[in-house]
């Protein structure tokens, strides 16, 4: 049991590493005028959502009471983004592609902070008399 739960622990601390660095990557490699742009925030938006995915499928294996991300809102959240990088193609305004963009970044927010508030209740023992 315990060399399971090292061997899980380390590749969650492998796979958070490989998501800082991509992280990193991102920020190193873009110029300084890039981050006015809203599709650079869903970028980095994306990349932490995918890091607090990647944290509950490790949570997921180890707990017998999993925890479930919203997916309605992540579907929300990827789609509002797909319009806001393709606001040209679709003929949206600068102001429309900004608010799906915010929306995006919003949607990934509050389904990465349901998901963490879920890890926080599953930890926490439960009075019982």
């Amino acid at each position: 049991m315990l060399d399971s739960r090292s061997n899980s622990r380390r590749w969650t601390v492998i796979a958070s590493a490989l998501l800082c660095c991509g992280l990193g990557l991102v920020v190193m490699y873009t110029k300084r005028g890039a981050f006015i742009s809203p599709l650079a925030v869903v970028v980095v938006a994306a990349i932490g959502l995918a890091a607090v995915l990647l944290q509950l499928r490790y949570y997921n294996r180890e707990h017998t009471k999993p925890v479930h991300a919203p997916m309605w809102l992540n579907i929300v959240g990827v789609v509002s983004a797909v319009a806001a990088l393709f606001s040209d193609v679709l003929g949206l305004s600068w102001q429309i592609a900004e608010l799906m963009a915010l929306g995006a970044v919003g949607s990934f927010a509050i389904s990465s902070a349901l998901i963490l508030h879920a890890f926080r209740q599953h930890e926490t023992p439960s009075k019982e008399p």
